[in-house]
């Protein structure tokens, strides 16, 4: 089992989790995955894309941005670390990925 397809996923800062939706190459184009993983968890594996997420996201706000001047995709996070992420993750705690539902 591998990721095929990230579909979406967002670091959901008030909640301190990952929350992605993906196929792996068991599931059909007409299924998906969705997971919400603990920015805990991300750390342990040695990834930083949510820290250095957050760290920007903060260094924005504390430039006096005007709300107008934020723009999402000012914060980069590189979908390849993601997906390596979620690959490694699952390898190690296979019962937790989710069960496929219908898209």
């Amino acid at each position: 089992m591998e990721i095929k397809e990230l579909v979406s996923y967002y670091l959901n800062d008030s909640s301190k989790t990952l929350d992605v939706t993906f196929r792996t190459t068991l599931d059909g184009e007409d299924e998906i995955r969705e997971d919400k993983i603990n920015f805990d968890e991300i750390t342990d594996f040695g990834y930083d894309f949510v820290s250095d997420t957050t760290d920007n996201y903060r260094a924005l706000l504390d430039e006096d941005y005007e709300d107008d001047d934020y723009e999402e995709d000012e914060i980069f996070v590189d979908d390849q670390e993601v997906t390596s992420f979620l690959n490694e993750y699952y390898l190690i705690y296979p019962t937790k990925l989710p069960n496929s539902e219908l898209f």
